[in-house]
């Protein structure tokens, strides 16, 4: 109590200190609550166009979400020593006054999402905020932010920072020593620069995504180390420097989905021995390297699906093999020998599943599980389409003898078809079901059903002649 009178007293700013201070200082439009550590002030969705000029001393916590606030003055709070939290987000902030936190000593909490006119901040905002750890600056429609703007922010932990007009990483970030979190999302990005990322030692995740990035300089991520999840799914990237994930030794996730690789380089995860999650879908990618994931022995999960991959080498894995699941639908795969391995493990382990093949077109259409791979006299792979298709030296590609067969006789059935009436086709089923009382009908009708008998036996022979000519025509 004698500290908060203090404070008062050098200050000259108010501050309630009578019992039930936190009901009695409570602002008009606001809501307070005794809580555990204090006081917790709420004036979120109060119509205030301007901050209230006091708070109860004891604030904990201070939520003015969803105003019309436009200007934050010089110390707009006052003094508040204990206050931890506060919330504006989704107002309609387009300035603040450098130093206009001041006398929030021990404030750990800082939210100021969703103010879209703020547009710029004073390299000397955040003074005097030395114990904050989160810090919220989504969706302000940012250009830039001044180098030195979180310099005296050296406990900062957490920075989000997402739906911004950045155009390239903040150098703010730079130096950031305790920085854990970076949420840099839908910002613009396009870019992540060698120097971009310097002395971020304790960072363990960061968060690129929805981005324009378009080049991942070497080494970006070298002083990354303690790094555990990187997202740089859906950007513009369509190539990455063998060096660019060098050092991360401890990433457990890393998602590249979403962009325009049309490889995997083996370089580029040899150092992640750590990696559980890797995400490559929904890019271009026809051809992985051998070795390309030999390192990750670790791996839970490995996401190709959505590329356009034709087969996966097994060796794309040796020496080792993770014991993950792989996702590979949705891709051009042609269903050979090269993939039985994979047909294989996916029957031995059941960690792969609908691998839909687009050829040979013997087998197009099956899921790889279904296909069944031949052995020759020698005790080699036969592939499907040398199974089901016959060649008969130079000319057009052979079509498989039932497709041909079928055909012919399709067409011979045609011309041997009697121009029956519709009520007769329709019923000639129950005709050839009463056959046997021919002897009930009159003798007319004997000859006509007599006429039908020849008929069909002849149709019968013909089918079965052509059938035979086709099939001595393909072994020739």
């Amino acid at each position: 109590m004698l500290i908060l009178l203090f404070h008062a007293m050098v200050f000259g700013l108010p501050c309630t200190l009578a019992t039930g201070a936190c009901l009695q200082a409570c602002p008009a439009a606001c809501t307070c609550s005794s809580v555990e550590r204090g006081c917790y002030v709420r004036c979120d969705r109060a119509g205030l166009l301007r901050v209230p000029a006091e708070f109860p001393c004891e604030a904990a916590s201070i939520d003015l979400d969803r105003n019309g606030l436009r200007i934050l003055g010089e110390r707009a709070f006052g003094t508040l020593p204990s206050l931890r939290r506060l919330s504006l987000r989704h107002n309609n902030l387009s300035f603040i006054t450098p130093g206009a936190f001041k006398g929030l000593p021990r404030l750990a909490e800082l939210r100021l999402a969703h103010n879209g006119e703020l547009r710029y901040l004073h390299a000397r905002t955040f003074a005097a905020l030395g114990r904050l750890r989160r810090l919220d600056l989504a969706a302000c429609r940012l250009f830039s932010v001044p180098e030195r703007l979180l310099a005296e922010l050296p406990a900062l932990r957490e920075l989000t920072a997402f739906d911004n007009l950045f155009r390239r990483v903040p150098g703010a970030l730079r130096g950031l020593a305790n920085l854990t979190h970076a949420h840099l999302e839908r910002s613009r990005i396009e870019a992540v620069a060698s120097s971009s990322l310097q002395g971020l030692r304790r960072l363990r995740s960061l968060s690129l995504q929805a981005n324009r990035v378009r080049a991942v300089h070497a080494g970006a991520f070298s002083d990354c180390g303690a790094l555990e999840h990187l997202l740089l799914n859906d950007n513009l990237l369509a190539a990455l420097p063998a060096a660019a994930f060098l050092g991360l030794h401890r990433l457990r996730t890393l998602n590249l989905g979403g962009n325009e690789l049309d490889r995997v380089a083996r370089a580029w995860f040899s150092d992640l021995v750590e990696l559980e999650l890797l995400y490559l879908d929904r890019n271009s990618i026809a051809f992985v390297e051998e070795g390309a994931f030999q390192n990750l022995s670790g791996l839970l999960a490995l996401h190709l699906n959505g590329n356009r991959l034709t087969m996966l080498s097994w060796a794309a894995f040796q020496p080792g093999f993770f014991l993950g699941r792989l996702f590979l639908f949705r891709n051009p795969w042609h269903c050979d020998c090269h993939l039985e391995w994979l047909r294989d493990w996916m029957e031995g382990s059941g960690r792969v599943a609908d691998v839909a093949c687009a050829s040979p077109g013997s087998v197009a259409g099956l899921d790889l599980s279904q296909v069944v791979f031949e052995r020759s006299s020698d005790g080699l792979c036969v592939d499907p389409e040398e199974l089901n298709f016959t060649t008969s030296g130079p000319g057009p590609s052979p079509e498989p003898v039932a497709t041909t067969v079928s055909r012919f006789s399709s067409l011979l059935s045609k011309l041997l078809a009697p121009r029956a009436p519709v009520e007769e086709v329709a019923n000639t089923t129950w005709e050839l079901v009463n056959i046997s009382l021919y002897d009930s009908l009159p003798s007319h009708g004997v000859v006509v059903l007599g006429c039908k008998i020849t008929f069909l036996f002849a149709s019968c022979l013909l089918l079965t002649l052509a059938q035979y000519v086709v099939f001595s025509l393909h072994r020739d």
